[in-house]
């Protein structure tokens, strides 16, 4: 664990825990929700579009006396482009770092090719393992205990919960046993934080979040948010000026949309979140520049907290 994350930042006591788990799993298992869950306000987009947490988000939650920092990881998949390798390698570097590994999946699809993967390579984890059976509404329980049963065969996992992160099912018991299983310690951050993300980030984050919302068919994931501009006015609002950066003239066509109005609907939903999640009236600023090979760019994948792959 790095050092800075070694620092005392907040309460805690002689009896304070604090520590790391680290959320992996196949695209589309439930992580970023789970994750909002678990801390009680969002600090990791959601979408139905599979892969959209690229780099480690890292969310803190208070139980009792013991701070827990969930770290949402990139999906776990066989990587075919750079960008692919980099939100992998990611992913494994979270659970690496982790004092407990909590592995999520989709009581729909079960033990998939996805999974078997990452099993494989879970196995030679040394943090502690857990089992998350998520979407818990959606299947028969008859299945879920048959797929928690068969999954412990495979993995000797120190506990298996099962939940719905979408209604909160299950959540509140899987957030308390987790906090006993921290180590003793000082907490690494005030009581009041929820994120170790800048507002910047999560202000491109959730305007990254808005586009595949609206254009989640249209737009290929070739696409990401940096926030350029950020400045504090004098009635306590905040100006923030982002640019989303596309690979195709075409994908440009799209984000804009018809006489700009996808851009404005984009903006507008961005804006409000933004406000919610910073406490401050926003006023936002979308710009669309295409950038070819922009996932060839190591700048690019500095901005997006990740390793840059050779």
């Amino acid at each position: 664990m790095s050092e800075d994350h070694k620092q005392i930042a907040g309460g805690g006591g002689q009896a304070a825990r604090c520590g790391f788990v680290a959320l992996i799993g196949a695209p589309n298992a439930g992580k970023s929700t789970l994750i909002n869950q678990l801390v009680g306000a969002k600090v990791s987009i959601v979408s139905r579009k599979a892969q959209t947490t690229r780099a480690q988000v890292r969310g803190i939650a208070i139980e009792g006396d013991a701070q827990i920092i969930f770290v949402d990881t990139p999906g776990i998949f066989a990587p075919r482009r750079r960008l692919d390798r980099a939100m992998v390698t990611s992913a494994w570097g979270g659970a690496g770092d982790a004092d407990a590994v909590a592995l999520l999946i989709d009581a729909r699809k079960g033990l998939d090719e996805d999974v078997e993967a990452i099993l494989a390579r879970l196995a030679d984890v040394r943090a502690a393992k857990i089992l998350v059976i998520n979407k818990i509404d959606t299947v028969e329980p008859p299945k879920l205990l048959d797929i928690a049963a068969q999954f412990n065969e495979r993995l000797a996992f120190d506990h298996t919960f099962m939940i719905s992160a979408l209604r909160g099912y299950g959540v509140e018991t899987m957030r308390r046993q987790l906090a006993a299983l921290m180590p003793p310690g000082p907490w690494h951050y005030p009581e009041d934080q929820i994120s170790d993300a800048p507002m910047r980030s999560l202000a491109a984050e959730i305007t990254r979040e808005k586009i595949f919302e609206r254009l989640h068919d249209e737009l290929p994931y070739q696409s990401t948010v940096e926030t350029d501009i950020w400045t504090e006015l004098p009635d306590g609002s905040v100006r923030i000026e982002q640019t989303i950066f596309v690979m195709r003239d075409g994908h440009k066509k799209i984000v804009l949309g018809e006489s700009g109005r996808t851009i404005k609907a984009i903006g507008t939903a961005a804006r409000k979140e933004i406000s919610e999640a910073i406490e401050q009236k926003a006023h936002l600023f979308l710009f669309v520049k295409v950038r070819e090979n922009w996932a060839d760019d190591p700048e690019r994948y500095r901005e997006m907290g990740l390793d840059f792959p050779k």
